[in-house]
């Protein structure tokens, strides 16, 4: 369902452009702003990862350097049927992550300092699936389209405030007044839409992969306290990567409204509840994913196991448990 509703979305900001590039600038002005707004996103799809962890100063970890979080993401990527995402810290006491990457093969997941101080094992494995289930969606490619419609719509707009539009077709200067405000906010909000939805999709496919949708639950509970406490100061300079975290970054910032690009927290776990209420239906689960036999009933199916890793001092602020 949330698939449809995410092509609904794409469908809309196209037909918006369309019909923008009618008004505005005719089908040449159209095809023109259509051609440059691709060139710019397609450059940001190619070096999308690259930008996106230079921007928070992400560093790459390696089974050395962090042994016990490098066997959880490797564990968690064989259960989703993914490569071996590479992984990155960001050093920063808010607890937070995300994922980026064009295509799975190049997938990357970057967890803050915070995170893997704060989390449990388990509620760690709940945010490590779900930013491997943005990366089994391939929803940076989602993400890229809406961005390149969305693009060369506001430069239409753009065109159609420097020099005019074309005022004879449909509602004259007013109508291209009208696209030349609203478009782009129309555009925006279907964005934040589409960015909505696939967090919803993330969060159910990531508590299948972790065997428990409530550690992903406990943890977005957790995170979404500790954002409201700790500034991202990477996030604050860098605004435009705030769809990419698991939690809104961003100090101040109110959920579920028009511009919001993350749904309520409050809403996601009351999905992810239900979402682990439905599959107690047919199994209990345990700890890390393993089939407990319902009482009085035959055994469950046994899931592959993943082991919590043995939890240690951390031995300077910006190392946690995981290495």
């Amino acid at each position: 369902m949330n698939t449809v509703k995410t092509m609904m979305m794409l469908a809309a900001m196209t037909a918006l452009f369309l019909g923008v590039g009618w008004l505005i600038g005719g089908a040449t002005g159209a095809v023109i702003a259509l051609i440059f707004a691709l060139a710019t996103n397609a450059f940001a799809f190619w070096n999308s990862d690259r930008l996106a962890l230079a921007a928070h100063r992400a560093r790459a970890v390696s089974p050395a350097s962090a042994p016990q979080l490098y066997a959880m993401v490797e564990t968690l990527a064989e259960r989703a049927g993914l490569p071996m995402p590479a992984i990155y810290l960001i050093d920063s006491d808010q607890p937070n992550a995300f994922a980026t990457g064009r295509s799975p093969s190049r997938g990357a997941v970057a967890v803050t300092t915070g995170i893997v101080r704060q989390l449990s094992p388990e509620e760690l494995s709940g945010v490590v699936a779900h930013e491997l289930a943005h990366i089994k969606n391939r929803d940076t490619l989602t993400m890229t389209v809406a961005a390149t419609v969305g693009g060369a719509i506001s430069m239409l707009a753009q065109f159609g405030f420097f020099f005019g539009g074309n005022r004879d077709r449909g509602g004259g200067i007013l109508g291209v007044l009208a696209a030349v405000i609203l478009a782009p906010i129309a555009a925006m909000m279907i964005q934040m839409m589409i960015s909505r939805t696939r967090e919803y999709s993330a969060d159910r496919m990531g508590g299948e992969i972790c065997g428990n949708p409530l550690w992903l639950a406990s943890a977005l509970a957790k995170i979404s306290g500790a954002a409201q406490r700790y500034e991202m100061a990477s996030a604050e300079r860098n605004p435009a990567s705030a769809h990419l975290f698991i939690v809104n970054p961003l100090s101040g910032q109110r959920m579920d409204k028009l511009f919001a690009s993350h749904p309520s927290t409050a809403n996601r776990i009351a999905a992810l509840k239900s979402q682990a209420a439905g599959t107690r239906n047919t199994e209990r689960l345990s700890n890390w994913g393993e089939a407990r036999p319902r009482t009085g009933g035959a055994p469950a199916t046994r899931r592959t196991v993943i082991r919590p890793p043995t939890t240690r001092t951390p031995t300077s602020r910006d190392r946690g448990p995981w290495g």
